[in-house]
């Protein structure tokens, strides 16, 4: 059995869970996004663009509905001993096979908690879903419930993230290699994955951001690629990557000379990601720390070049995004606390100039300040 924790880890996680569920009086929870499958099982596949959910009764007993593909994958990946198919035929609604199932656990008339909020379960199977339970029992949204189990992380998983951040200075090393005036992004993209691939990592959850020129103002990545000149600006976002667990840095590496719009767009992203790092404490909140990189960028005369966020929690993520939420933003009430891993980042997109830059890096929050995973200084990158 392919596991990437002991069994003593899952067994902690079930029995959080299970107080969660108590104080919230669920009978059961009905979870549908593969970070909280693999969280509270290992269990580990991109199966959940198709119907699938994970059922976990109040006595901690748990029972996975999935397609004859996933079956031998949710044995060989995971602590979740019983598991029912659902049939692919024309006309199949899986909804139905799910209310039966509860049914089949004495589920009836009880009050469950379903996890909506999430990329596993879509809007077509969501209705189909309140459809098939609307009359079954007491049905409340219980989306938040194991992400914000997940937030805090475990000895375990912080040896996971280090790993993952290890990896992501190696790809950064590896791109410092190649890039110079010529070089071709795709090869830069390249090397940066294989020193992933050969470090033992995994793939990301989203694509690597990369783009030049000024494609090195955009915030996601897109298809094209193009060759670096004398005086170029090469944005990259990228993770490390390990059993799932992300570590992202972003950074935009100049070629040959350093214009002055570059050096001051520069300066305030140090100044406003130092000045990230002295909030990111316990006491403060996830809102606390937007408002530090708000004034910053603001004393720099930098509002209208920034984002409306600036970083976000990360962890065991699948497809479509690494991002995790909570996020740094405007008002999150959400507090500052040990054992959390955080990304910060800071991106000015100067769009009347096409001047980009950016830099971030991912830390490990504690009693204290903040510790960075990256092993990577803050200085401007210039090749």
């Amino acid at each position: 059995m392919a596991l990437h924790f002991e069994r003593s880890e899952f067994d902690a996680r079930r029995d959080r869970l299970i107080i969660e569920m108590a104080e919230k009086k669920l009978d059961a929870i009905v979870l549908f996004a593969q970070e909280s499958m693999y969280w509270l099982t290992g269990y580990d596949t991109f199966g959940f663009c198709f119907f699938q959910s994970l059922v976990m009764k109040a006595d901690g007993s748990m029972v996975l509905l999935t397609r004859s593909a996933d079956l031998r994958q949710a044995r060989h990946t995971s602590t979740i001993e019983n598991i029912v198919l659902w049939t692919d035929r024309d006309g199949a609604n899986p909804a139905l096979d799910l209310r039966n199932l509860l049914n089949d656990l004495d589920l009836l008339g009880a009050r469950i908690g379903v996890e909506y909020d999430t990329h596993g379960l879509t809007a077509f199977n969501g209705r189909r879903l309140d459809e098939q339970l609307q009359t079954f029992g007491q049905i409340v949204d219980a989306s938040g419930i194991v992400s914000r189990l997940r937030l805090f992380k475990s000895p375990a998983e912080v040896q996971k993230a280090e790993k993952a951040a290890a990896l992501s200075d190696e790809a950064l090393d590896a791109a410092l290699k190649l890039i110079k005036q010529g070089a071709d992004e795709g090869a830069i993209l390249a090397a940066m994955q294989a020193a992933i691939f050969q470090g033992g990592g995994d793939y990301p959850a989203n694509e690597f951001i990369i783009g030049s020129g000024p494609d090195a103002l955009l915030c996601r990545y897109k298809a094209g690629r193009r060759k670096l000149t004398k005086n170029d600006q090469l944005t990259l976002e990228w993770a490390g990557v390990f059993h799932h667990y992300h570590a992202p840095m972003m950074r935009t590496i100049l070629t040959g000379k350093v214009s002055k719009r570059h050096q001051e767009l520069f300066d305030a992203a140090q100044d406003a990601l130092l000045a990230v790092e002295k909030a990111m404490t316990p006491g403060n909140t996830f809102g606390d720390v937007f408002d530090a990189h708000a004034r910053s960028m603001e004393s720099h005369g930098l509002t209208k070049h920034r984002l409306n966020a600036c970083g976000y929690s990360v962890g065991a993520r699948f497809a479509p995004s690494w991002m995790d939420m909570p996020m740094f933003y405007q008002g999150n009430p959400e507090p500052i606390a040990p054992s959390m891993t955080l990304f910060a980042h800071m991106i000015i997109m100067d769009s009347e100039s096409e001047t980009a830059m950016t830099l971030g890096r991912t830390y490990l929050t504690t009693e204290t300040q903040p510790k960075p995973l990256s092993r990577h200084d803050l200085d401007l990158i210039v090749k």
